[in-house]
């Protein structure tokens, strides 16, 4: 089954409320998982620290989109514990030739260090993982990704599990009755990744996110 899976049959599964997980990096097979609870950040709810908006004034790291995605994939994987491995990296690179998985980086110089990835379908974004080599850069990297899905139109930012770190952000978990109802109703509607086209300046993006959070 799993080396039948194509990406067409992975955007089916994020339409029915499900989404891929392996065991492990080394484990070739892929389960589906469709959780009792589930993660959704709120795009008008999007909590920031004081400290994370000093951050982001100071500009100190660069910011992209699109341009390094199998590298954020990879620094995702990139830990002791990865679900991971390589069918799904390889669906998701096939997603992002189909334009339907999108990333964002975050860089210090040369260095990549930080960056999150997801898959978009109608006006949903689905997040996947995001990492961090640098203090604050993945939290940062989520600052802008909220911005590019309120500003494209987005209605649905599906974070799958809640943790603490997306919960420090404004993060909440639904049940999975009312989070289909939710997906069904983003689905409807169409959002572009890609709209709004260059990467806000720290103070643009920090006005627009006091403005309608």
């Amino acid at each position: 089954m799993t080396r039948d899976l194509t990406p067409e049959m992975m955007l089916q599964a994020y339409a029915s409320g499900i989404f891929p997980m392996a065991e492990r990096r080394d484990d070739p097979e892929v389960f589906w998982v469709d959780p009792h609870d589930r993660g959704i950040v709120p795009l008008d709810g999007l909590h920031l620290s004081r400290s994370l908006r000093r951050a982001i004034r100071r500009g100190a790291f660069q910011i992209t989109v699109n341009t390094a995605f199998d590298a954020v994939v990879e620094g995702c994987a990139d830990r002791e514990e990865t679900w991971i491995n390589d069918t799904i990296r390889g669906l998701y690179q096939g997603l992002f030739r189909r334009g339907r998985a999108h990333s964002i980086e975050v860089w210090d110089g040369p260095d990549l260090v930080g960056g999150i990835y997801g898959v978009t379908l109608g006006a949903v974004f689905f997040g996947e993982s995001m990492f961090s080599r640098r203090t604050d850069a993945s939290k940062i990297a989520m600052a802008y990704l909220v911005d590019r899905l309120r500003q494209g139109g987005f209605r649905l930012f599906d974070a799958q599990f809640l943790t603490a770190h997306l919960a420090s952000m404004g993060a909440i978990e639904v049940p999975r009755a009312a989070y289909h109802v939710l997906l069904q109703e983003a689905l409807a509607s169409t959002g572009e990744f890609e709209a709004p086209g260059a990467v806000p300046s720290p103070q643009e993006l920090l006005q627009r996110i006091t403005q309608t959070s």
